[in-house]
């Protein structure tokens, strides 16, 4: 569990962050949890008790497990499908394993009332192994339907099947012992049907998703739920003898509210969703944190305090601190978690991670409660001993003889308190949320008239119509329409008013109130006003448009750019670290060709980063920095990449180095949304990967780019290997300021067409090697991978001092350690002209220590921050 909140607090920096933190709860949470505990109640069920001489087998099991859980996750972070395979294997092989060690003891020992449960627990220990067979499938590589329908089969099988079977089964009787009150009539017969019609539910939804039915699998889905329904009858029916109290009961009910929960949504979402664009991602949430971590804790806050034993005394001593703040503790993470899978568009970016910060906190504070549990019960129980010792009879305790009942409203009201104020703050963060319509003021005399306009924005990036006439001290009404499928749109009136950031195929009202001038509108989604998406309100009888309003979002003109001469680039950042620049090599144990599947997630986020010294930019990333991650691999590899929204915008991503039809995997996604885009390398080059939605001038100019380097043939080894990826930008000052006083500017569509950037870079950071120099030794062979990404220039790559025997540009060699095409073996060249999009690189050797300056010689691009130095010692 530590582990786990490492990696939540690291996983912007970590590959497959999701997946890794998804598994670390499925595989290493709740697997170790089920293999322990469904081990302790069958013994508690069949009433076997097995001798300690067995317990060693258990443990190696456990070591087996975990052993076979981190090899699996180092083959899937690592590409490396063969060590997935055998991490997979060792999986499911040690929990079959355990199910055939439960089947056992059950027919070792006598007939037992509960004894049908324990078969629940050995069927699910042996669905573990399907769902692990389907995760290896899905770590080889499918096809996009395949991969979505074996995805849905996985996750039923793993979540629904191993975890769902096992906590629902072991709910039935543990569910009125955790009460403390008697199992309701009938409960054995009803949860029994209950648990049947779960396995019926769950064989139909994993033949619906593998057969490719739609309908098949949504029936599944639905049996699945109403089979739960039997299970929360029978537990509110406990309730009624006794209601939840206390944090263990709270947190399982809550967590048994989010397993039907997400049956529910996952069932909507295969019914009103094509398989190819299902995506599981969003509901889970619901199902990790809502389910299985919370039935997890409430589970061990119950069990924990049991098994540690030592008397009732010992018993309550540690329940009060595994109760401690029980409601507000279960209201926080509940409605945080409400919040957080709310659509990104709705709640915003910031709100978002406040909610992740403060659930996952409270989360967390079960481990330090834990171990105060732990010490006040180890403690109690050494308190009675020394009593005894000491001849002293046992004192009455008046808890114990009458218990306060609890009282949770207080502990509710602060937890609830502690979620509104972090969703305050939130919104505070990205105060576009609070862009709402707000009646004009006029003097114009009001007619007592409305009219009302119904308006598209398309994806033509227009207003259709783009004007309407009122008569003056008519209220106007506008219905704006986003038959947009892949934008995010909004349309805001001079006069302040704003129908806020509108969804794909949705509708919101604008109402301009009463007006008595002509006003001018525009989408400020920036770019989409500067390509033309201009609204006009034609006031008859009124006054004419206040021309000041022209220079509202997104309407600066080219005047208003920030230039090299506002900047002061010759001054090292104190402290400064540049980004690295280093090339990877590929593992040594890489495929010569097309077995290796490269897996990565980019998350686009929207966030100021540095670009210049005292200046940060409004950056649109892929991972959260401008310039997206340096992907490498060979001719014949594999590259599938999850690419996921979590802007404010539409954004969509274009990988160069594959062939492929740009429909679908192309198509821009609005916020919240994901998908996935499956390539194979078929030619060796330096290929540029970017946003492409409209306008990509302002979105790759934002930092929406990147480099996937798929190497030549029999590329021979260097001693060292840089990447450099320059990119040009245009900035206008937006009047804002970090909290350390840098300036926070913006991008300027208009000033694109200009052609005259605020900045050149290199990896999205002016003259940052200039502050920070590359390294090198004299006689060392060094190979450079250069690419423009632009949007717009081009570059003359040139090292100041040295001269280049090797060039590689666009698939080809020109230079091959002196050798062109034609035989000649004394070529040198001193520079390699990229166009925008066009990459390769170079090699040198260095003769001499020094400091040599690398540039774009195109001089008056290196002025503007595209140069650098590359050090060489002795």
């Amino acid at each position: 569990m530590i582990a786990l909140f490492v990696a939540l607090m690291v996983h912007r920096w970590v590959p497959d962050a999701l997946w890794l933190m998804v598994h670390m709860v499925t595989l290493g949470l709740m697997t170790n949890s089920i293999l322990i505990w469904s081990q302790h109640f069958t013994e508690a069920l069949l009433k076997n008790r097995l001798p300690d001489s067995a317990r060693g087998v258990q443990i190696r099991r456990i070591y087996m497990l975990n052993i076979s859980t981190v090899v699996m996750m180092a083959g899937m972070l690592t590409a490396a499908f063969p060590l997935t395979v055998v991490g997979a294997t060792g999986v499911g092989a040690v929990v079959a394993w355990h199910g055939f060690s439960l089947l056992q003891q059950v027919r070792s020992a006598l007939p037992a009332r509960f004894t049908s449960t324990v078969y629940f627990y050995i069927a699910a220990s042996w669905l573990l192994p399907v769902g692990a067979v389907l995760g290896a499938f899905l770590a080889k590589g499918l096809s996009s339907d395949w991969y979505e329908r074996t995805l849905l089969a996985h996750e039923a099988v793993n979540i629904l099947g191993f975890v769902g079977l096992t906590v629902v089964g072991t709910l039935t009787t543990l569910w009125p012992t955790m009460l403390r009150t008697k199992m309701v009539a009938n409960a054995v017969q009803l949860s029994l049907r209950g648990l049947y019609g779960m396995c019926a539910g769950l064989a139909v939804t994993v033949a619906g998703a593998l057969a490719g039915s739609q309908w098949l699998a949504v029936a599944g889905l639905v049996l699945y739920c109403l089979a739960l329904g039997v299970i929360g009858y029978l537990m509110v029916r406990t309730c009624t003898a006794k209601k939840p109290t206390e944090f263990a009961t709270m947190s399982v009910s809550a967590g048994f509210i989010w397993l039907m929960v997400g049956v529910i949504w996952t069932a909507a979402m295969v019914a009103t969703t094509s398989f190819e664009e299902l995506n599981m991602r969003t509901v889970t949430p619901a199902f990790v944190v809502g389910f299985l971590v919370q039935v997890l804790l409430g589970a061990m806050s119950y069990l924990l305090p049991a098994r540690m034993g030592g008397g009732p005394a010992a018993v309550r001593t540690a329940n009060e601190e595994f109760n401690r703040f029980a409601a507000g503790r279960v209201v926080i993470v509940n409605l945080c978690l409400l919040v957080f899978v709310l659509p990104a568009d709705v709640t915003g970016s910031w709100v978002r991670t406040t909610m992740s910060l403060l659930g996952a906190f409270t989360l967390f504070a079960f481990m330090p409660l834990m171990i105060r549990g732990v010490r006040r019960s180890v403690a109690k129980r050494k308190e009675m001993i020394l009593a005894r010792s000491r001849g002293e009879a046992p004192k009455p305790d008046p808890q114990a003889l009458s218990p306060s009942p609890a009282r949770h409203g207080r502990g509710a009201a602060i937890g609830a308190g502690a979620v509104a104020l972090a969703l305050v703050a939130g919104l505070l963060a990205n105060p576009t949320v609070f862009s709402r319509g707000v009646e004009s003021v006029s003097s114009v005399t009001p007619t007592g008239e409305t009219t009302t306009v119904q308006v598209e924005a398309t994806a033509d990036m227009r207003f259709e119509p783009a004007a309407v006439e009122v008569p003056a001290g008519n209220r106007l009404v506008l219905e704006v329409t986003n038959t947009d499928a892949g934008n995010v749109h909004d349309l805001v009136l001079a006069n302040g008013t704003s129908t806020g950031r509108i969804d794909p195929g949705a509708t919101k009202t604008l109402d301009a109130g009463v007006v008595g001038q002509s006003l001018e509108g525009w989408c400020s989604v920036v770019g989409h006003q500067a390509m033309g998406m201009v609204f006009d309100v034609n006031v008859i009888g009124g006054e004419p448009a206040d021309a000041g309003h022209s220079a509202h979002v997104g309407g600066q003109g080219a005047s208003a750019l920030l230039t090299t001469a506002d900047l002061d680039l010759a001054k090292a950042p104190e402290g400064f670290e540049a980004r690295s620049a280093v090339l990877e090599p590929l593992p040594e144990d890489a495929a010569t060709k097309g077995t290796t599947v490269h897996r990565r997630t980019l998350e686009v986020e929207e966030l100021n980063r540095p670009v210049a010294p005292g200046l940060e930019m409004q950056a649109w990333t892929f991972g959260g920095e401008i310039m997206g991650e340096p992907l490498r691999g060979k001719v014949g590899d594999i590259f599938e990449i999850t690419l996921v929204n979590n802007g404010t915008m539409g954004h969509s991503i274009d990988f160069h180095a594959g062939m492929v039809s740009p429909d679908e995997p192309m198509r821009t996604i609005a916020p919240g949304e994901s998908l996935v885009y499956r390539f194979e390398a078929r030619g060796a080059g330096v290929w540029l990967y970017h946003c492409s939605t409209a306008p990509m001038s302002t979105h790759i100019a934002a930092g929406m780019y990147g480099a996937v380097i798929v190497e030549p043939e029999n590329l021979e080894p260097v001693d060292r290997e840089y990447v450099l990826v320059q990119s040009d930008t245009y900035l206008t000052d937006t009047d804002k300021t970090t909290d350390n006083g840098s300036t926070i500017a913006a991008v300027l569509p208009e000033a694109v067409a200009a052609g005259v950037p605020s900045l050149t870079t290199f990896n999205g950071y002016a003259n940052q090697y200039v502050y920070d120099p590359l390294q090198a030794k004299v006689g060392e062979r060094v190979r450079i991978w250069v690419l423009a990404a632009g949007p717009s220039k081009g570059m003359s790559f040139h090292v100041v001092g040295s001269q280049f025997d090797t060039v590689y540009k666009e698939g080809a060699y020109l230079l091959k350690q002196g050798e062109d095409a034609l035989g000649s073996t004394d070529g040198h060249a001193q520079a390699i002209n990229l166009a925008a999009a066009q990459g390769g690189f170079v090699e040198m050797e260095f003769l001499e220590a020094g400091s040599y300056t690398f540039v774009n010689h195109d001089f008056a691009e290196m002025e503007r921050g595209a140069r650098g130095v590359i050090e060489v010692g002795q």
